[in-house]
């Protein structure tokens, strides 16, 4: 299941231009900027457009030259990260699978969850068929079935790397983080100062999940960076109050 890392893409280094905001198929981009109830169509020919939109999901005083990619010479919105084996950057980049050979960012990291959990039941499908088939041959001698034996260990181990993959990418759903924001946490300029508890892209369970689900992927989202007011509402111990009123969902 190879999916389209071209979904993903902000900008591709191009001999014909030297800075332009990310394109799709039809030559622009269409942004649905959080907080806004109608999307902006941001088109390769007006590149001060997206700079200033840039700009704007930073905390006031950014430097334009602090989120600019080096390679791609191309603004970066937050969660953007330039990826050195696609040579593309990337909006809310997540890691490059080397399975696949693509880039696993916003407009694929849905299909990539439903890739992990269909290989999952697929392996525990076989891994049934074997014990079962296994079971019916219980009499005969255990080295006859050898093979079968040495594949069952083989899939069991498969089958624990990909549950484990499974729920760690589902735990990165529900608080609305990337692989790479988890691993690379205290690298990351603009996430060093929050503490490791707190989630700050995260807008709920139940958000996190429609976003990440029920959201077209023909509609990119820039998330801006949360202001120090949402941080330390974030923050906040839970009460007996929160959680009746299902303050993390």
């Amino acid at each position: 299941m190879r999916v389209v890392n071209e979904t993903n893409v902000i900008y591709k280094k191009s001999p014909m231009a030297a800075k332009q905001p990310a394109s799709s198929k039809n030559g622009s981009l269409i942004v649905a900027v959080e907080g806004s109830q109608s999307g902006r169509n941001f088109p390769g020919s007006n590149p001060s457009s997206w700079t200033k939109l840039v700009l704007d999901m930073y905390p006031p005083g950014t430097s334009i030259r602090s989120c600019t990619c080096s390679y791609c010479n191309v603004e970066q919105p937050p969660r953007a990260k330039h990826c050195h084996d696609c040579d593309k950057c990337v909006l809310q980049f997540d890691h490059h699978c080397v399975w696949l050979g693509t880039c696993i960012g916003q407009g694929n990291h849905c299909k990539f969850w439903w890739y992990l959990c269909e290989e999952t039941a697929l392996c525990l499908w076989t891994g049934i068929l074997y014990v079962a088939y296994l079971k019916v041959n219980i009499s005969r001698a255990w080295w006859k079935d050898a093979i079968m034996i040495l594949l069952l260990i083989a899939l069991s181990i498969s089958i624990i790397f990909l549950l484990l993959l499974l729920l760690f990418h589902s735990y990165l759903i529900l608080t609305n983080q990337t692989t790479y924001e988890l691993v690379r946490r205290r690298r990351i300029t603009y996430l060093r100062g929050i503490p490791e508890r707190v989630y700050p892209f995260s807008k709920g369970v139940r958000r996190n999940l429609y976003d990440f689900c029920c959201v077209r992927s023909s509609i990119y989202s820039l998330e801006p960076l949360p202001s120090a007011q949402e941080l330390e509402e974030k923050l906040r111990p839970y009460t007996c109050l929160d959680v009746l009123t299902c303050r993390c969902c």
